[in-house]
């Protein structure tokens, strides 16, 4: 059969990205344009600026991405772009972007919804296998999903408020980590140990999460310690955290496991980089002889390379989108 290549756009967030996709999960080339540095200077991302550097940016990822490859776009068979969700400037950045290059270079455009996105990453290391147990976990998400084929989402279980990874960022600004909150939270976490006692969640409910609870506990625990004039030791403290977090992930994954008998799962999203959160699934997977894929750390955190991969089984069933689409505040699969 003939090679099928993507172009790939994922602008979602804050995040310039472009890849090509060979066949669905091999990544030619890919670019990523981090505007880390400049939001930094905030404590987290502003909509506006975002968009604007995208716009600014956007070309020349194209041309690095087609640099790399040592490709033309003529060489494209499609065109794949993140629609939803995310935020809607930077969205649209994307979207024009690829609406562009579909017209110009007559190629079919495909839009991506972001969080397939993160799940089909997993085609990167091996081919998904149906069927599934996906746990999505990212700034946004907290969700596991049954999956029996391609694009067939169930979801069995969500967060009933907060976000893992918002979670992570909050619980950073609070004992005043700097941004992005997630990673230093997991580097001061490795220096700590469990000093706090912090409320387990969610005990009586096998799949769904919650997280609301666990932060209001840790913020309302600084400002008490304060108040009484005792100093916080944010590595124990982030430790604590951590471990009750993660052991509430696992708790469901082992419900959902135990419940519907699985022999496959994977693991998405940008929380999924965390290596203590990799640990231990991979100990309850082991344990119900599962296999489970995670990504590589550079594939968890956002990429166009996702985007490309989740297009592919699009591509295969000629689902393209118009000319005039447009991007989506709706932020489910389904």
């Amino acid at each position: 059969m003939k090679d099928t290549y993507i172009l790939a756009i994922e602008t979602s967030c804050d995040e310039t990205s472009m890849a090509i996709i060979k066949n669905g999960n091999i990544c030619v080339a890919g670019t990523v344009l981090s505007q880390m540095d400049t939001h930094a200077e905030f404590g987290g991302v502003i909509p506006e600026i975002a968009s604007r550097m995208h716009t600014e940016n956007i070309t020349m990822v194209l041309e690095d991405t087609l640099n790399k490859a040592e490709m033309e776009m003529s060489d494209m068979d499609a065109i794949a772009v993140t629609f939803a969700p995310g935020l809607t400037g930077s969205l649209l950045v994307g979207l024009e972007c690829a609406k562009v290059l579909s017209f110009v270079y007559n190629k079919p455009l495909i839009t991506v919804n972001h969080i397939a996105g993160h799940i089909y990453a997993c085609n990167l290391i091996s081919e998904l296998k149906f069927p599934l147990l996906a746990l999505v976990v990212s700034g946004g998400h907290t969700e596991m999903i049954i999956m029996e084929a391609d694009y067939k989402f169930k979801v069995i279980g969500a967060t009933l408020d907060d976000a893992l990874g918002e979670t992570f960022d909050k619980v950073a600004r609070v004992i005043n980590l700097p941004y992005p909150g997630g990673p230093n939270v997991e580097k001061f976490a490795k220096e700590g140990k469990p000093a706090y006692n912090l409320p387990i969640s969610m005990k009586n409910d096998l799949f769904n999460f919650s997280y609301s609870g666990l932060k209001s506990s840790i913020i309302n625990l600084v400002n008490k310690e304060k108040a009484a004039g005792n100093e916080i030791n944010p590595y124990d403290l982030a430790h604590s955290f951590q471990n009750v977090a993660i052991e509430q992930l696992t708790r469901k994954v082992e419900n959902a496991l135990k419940e519907y008998q699985l022999k496959n799962m994977i693991v998405a999203g940008g929380v999924s980089a965390n290596n203590y959160l990799r640990e231990e699934i991979k100990k309850v997977t082991d344990k119900y002889n599962v296999d489970l894929i995670i990504p590589p750390i550079e594939y968890c955190t956002d990429n166009a390379a996702m985007i490309g991969c989740a297009a592919f089984p699009l591509l295969k069933t000629s689902t393209f989108a118009a000319l005039d689409a447009n991007v989506s505040s709706i932020d489910r699969l389904f």
